[in-house]
């Protein structure tokens, strides 16, 4: 991994991991791909490994993290979803060529046309957010509590009344914050 580079923000979920490649949306934005190197780096660490990405692809990337925070947020606060936004992940589900394949250890694993073919990678990130956003998933689509980050997040905790994205960085800030608000006079 490239040290000069922010950490991943690494969840459970596939879809919504890669939508946390962009963070603090509405604040200072801290892009976690800025190369496609670091493209690479994030697809291997969530079991989706392929061997270079090119500039172009590093769009289409950006492009699909764009379009699925934009549908995400949208089902999670029960508004329309924006068309745009779902023929890029309709496109990108449809272009990939990955396979589920199942270990001797009983996971699922996904196999790739090539080691370098990023955009079946990109097909199962979007396959992965179809079914988040068609109810196939067990949990609760939500939006992270904190007004600077608002990143849609799948609630699975068992009452789904998660407030933050992630505790340990949003939920500590917001908290702190409230702290320190109480200890003015």
């Amino acid at each position: 991994m490239h040290d000069r580079f922010p950490d991943f923000r690494l969840g459970k979920v596939l879809a919504t991991s890669f939508t946390a490649t962009l963070t603090e949306r509405r604040g200072d934005a801290v892009e976690r791909i800025p190369v496609p190197r670091r493209l690479a780096d994030w697809l291997a660490v969530s079991g989706l490994a392929v061997e270079s990405c090119t500039t172009a692809q590093l769009e289409l990337a950006r492009e699909l993290r764009e379009s699925i925070h934009a549908v995400l947020t949208a089902a999670a606060g029960q508004e329309d979803l924006p068309a745009s936004a779902v023929q890029v992940i309709n496109d990108r589900s449809a272009h990939g060529r990955a396979a589920a394949v199942l270990t001797p250890e009983g996971n699922r694993q996904w196999r790739l046309s090539s080691a370098s073919c990023v955009e079946d990678a990109l097909g199962v990130i979007a396959a992965d957010a179809i079914s988040i956003v068609a109810g196939e998933r067990d949990g609760k689509l939500a939006l992270c509590a904190s007004p600077t980050c608002r990143a849609a997040f799948f609630d699975t905790s068992q009452s789904r009344s998660r407030k933050w994205c992630e505790m340990n960085t949003c939920g500590n800030r917001q908290k702190k914050a409230r702290f320190n608000a109480n200890k003015r006079p």
